[in-house]
């Protein structure tokens, strides 16, 4: 299966923050920019307090440590310039990188089980993909054209399913999500189940999606 992986990382050393392989934050950040025209905007980070790594927010109990914006207003803070994320990360150059949704793309996040059982039937139909992201929490966030996840609920029924029955999340308008390489606690980094590339610039509709997602939710529960 073409840019498919198995899973996340599966441990680190307790009281290190390990070090990112390849792309620094701000060298995907200004990528993600730079070749995708993708708003960006850095988010908090993880420090390592008491031998573990903590969230820069300085809750403990941080449900998204390290991968989730660092102040209120970060709508406004998300920037497709690369010229400003360079700066921005200078201020943290471990800052997370989060992805407003709702603007360039919209995403569809189904649990890492049903995207892979969605993935394989996507690929026997030929269908054409666009970015998928997988998370250390073992989701999957397909990217679709914006305003697709409006279109969700109704596409879900007239397949015949109730929508609260399924686990398919929508991310749109006034949502983000945590892009590679972000890390997540001491769970893992985000990851590509299949990376950004040029030939799947020209994102799809939700509605060529839904189907095998939904199928794919379906059986998953």
């Amino acid at each position: 299966m073409e840019e498919t992986i198995a899973a996340a990382e599966d441990s680190q050393i307790a009281g290190q923050i390990p070090q990112q392989r390849g792309e620094s934050p701000q060298e995907a950040a200004v990528r993600y920019a730079e070749e995708r025209h993708w708003d960006v905007f850095p988010g908090t980070w993880l420090e390592p307090v008491a031998g573990m790594p903590r969230c820069s927010c300085g809750d403990a109990s941080c449900p998204a440590p390290g991968a989730h914006p660092a102040r209120p207003d970060w709508a406004t803070q998300a920037t497709g310039s690369a010229t400003v994320v360079r700066r921005l990360w200078q201020k943290q150059p471990t800052a997370s990188v989060l992805l407003p949704t709702g603007r360039t793309f919209d995403a569809l996040s189904v649990p890492e089980s049903a995207g892979f059982l969605a993935l394989a039937r996507m690929e026997r139909m030929a269908l054409t993909l666009g970015p998928v992201a997988l998370s250390p929490d073992r989701r999957m966030q397909f990217f679709v054209l914006p305003g697709g996840s409006l279109k969700v609920p109704e596409l879900v029924r007239e397949l015949g399913w109730v929508p609260a029955s399924l686990d398919l999340v929508t991310l749109g308008e006034g949502a983000y999500l945590a892009a590679p390489p972000t890390r997540v606690g001491a769970r893992g980094a985000v990851q590509w189940a299949r990376r950004p590339t040029p030939a799947n610039r020209w994102l799809p509709d939700a509605e060529e999606l839904i189907s095998a997602l939904a199928y794919a939710c379906g059986r998953d529960r």
